[in-house]
């Protein structure tokens, strides 16, 4: 058997509700600037109890070329766009990705929701003479992927994980894994969410939504605080080039990290309540796929998203395998939870802590919960150096993920 290939991050690309540039999201990770705002609008729907939610600011749906567009909802309009800033940051020749050498994982959570009312409520009100023939290519589940590969003339592998929350870190898990087993050279993988008022009414009908801080809202959410009471839905996107070392090194391209390790698996228990020993188990084969041992980890991204009973059980799996001393903190503090986006966009900003020396505090984090008390929760920002990163996403039917990220060598 031949010798896995080393995997190297060249380049990323976010849109996200704290910052679409490295120096903005530093910024905002840095000075506690929050990015959720108040929903006023969400009060048409009946019985939507939360009103609060993490927009992105910045990013006109028409800088991308209507041949293009025509066929994109916003999810996919997100994430062509953060996948143009990546290979821009990559500098990944075009004839790379025509090369059926270079391939794209892009995840997402659900079809589009926007394109998704507005073909019901047009069927429903004019019949199925009125509705638009690029309508579904807006809604599909894997609209995302399949027009940002249009988009970009990819014609390698396109792959398109829709596993909730763990949807994007899974695409980095599977570009990983197809690179070192040298199926492709280059993958870049992700995934994008928009805001919409039914993805806030799954969450709140489930009770998951914060509700008590609607006048307040960039004081919610409160991941592991004794005062959280659920999550904030948010939308973003997040993309990063993958690729093998030796191929990189060819080109010349810029090292900006390098995917170690990678384990998803499934609790097999229940489709929405945690499991702490399926949560450590796959923090543990993460950390032995990238031959490291828990010492070894400088910071964890927490998933944590302020449920209730989520980050308690996420906080004790943490401290069972990584012990008491290590740095842990869940930026979605800051952005609010950006779902099928958010592995991707956490992953990215591991890698500018990274850079930049230092660690994010969780945001609003100022009483831990008596549930999460053990691991080393943060709740200032930390000038320190890691160089190894443990980035972990939890979703709904019990499936697990766990990166393990390391700066360049």
């Amino acid at each position: 058997m031949s010798p896995k290939r080393r995997v190297v991050i060249t380049g990323f690309g976010a849109l996200t509700p704290i910052g679409n540039d490295a120096d903005g999201i530093v910024a905002s990770l840095r000075g506690g600037r929050s990015g959720i705002r108040a929903m006023p609008q969400w009060a048409e729907w009946k019985d939507l109890h939360t009103r609060v939610g993490g927009v992105v600011d910045g990013f006109d749906e028409k800088s991308i070329p209507r041949e293009f567009r025509r066929s994109m909802s916003r999810m996919a309009c997100l994430a062509a766009e953060a996948t143009r800033r990546a290979l821009e940051s990559s500098r990944l020749p075009a004839e790379t990705l025509s090369s059926g050498r270079a391939g794209i994982s892009l995840g997402q959570t659900v079809a589009a929701p926007s394109p998704t009312q507005v073909y019901f409520d047009t069927l429903r009100a004019e019949g199925v003479r009125a509705l638009k023939s690029t309508t579904f290519f807006q809604m599909m589940g894997h609209s995302a992927a399949a027009n940002t590969a249009l988009m970009f003339g990819c014609k390698g592998r396109v792959w398109a994980p829709n596993a909730a929350c763990a949807s994007s870190s899974q695409a980095i898990g599977q570009g990983f894994e197809t690179i070192a087993a040298g199926q492709q050279d280059v993958m870049l993988c992700g995934g994008s969410e928009e805001l919409h008022a039914t993805t806030a009414i799954t969450f709140d009908i489930v009770q998951g939504t914060s509700r008590a801080f609607n006048a307040s809202p960039t004081q919610t959410p409160r991941p592991f605080d004794r005062a959280r009471d659920g999550l904030v839905v948010a939308e973003g996107a997040g993309v990063v080039v993958l690729e093998a070392l030796d191929h990189a090194v060819k080109r010349g391209a810029p090292v900006l990290g390098e995917v170690l390790g990678f384990a998803t698996t499934c609790d097999g228990e229940h489709m929405s309540q945690p499991s702490k020993a399926g949560m450590a188990k796959t923090m543990a084969l993460a950390l032995e796929g990238a031959g490291l041992a828990a010492r070894d980890i400088g910071y964890v991204n927490a998933h944590a998203t302020a449920t209730p009973t989520g980050d308690g059980v996420e906080a004790q799996a943490t401290l069972d395998v990584l012990g008491a001393g290590v740095p842990v903190s869940s930026t979605k503090g800051h952005t609010g939870h950006t779902l099928a986006a958010c592995g991707a966009i956490e992953v990215i900003f591991s890698l500018l802590m990274m850079q930049r020396g230092f660690l994010a505090p969780t945001l609003n984090l100022s009483d831990v919960a008596d549930d999460c008390r053990g691991p080393n929760l943060l709740r200032e920002p930390l000038e320190q150096r890691v160089t190894r990163v443990l980035s972990n996403n939890f979703a709904f039917g019990g499936v697990n993920t766990s990166l393990v990220l390391s700066a360049p060598a």
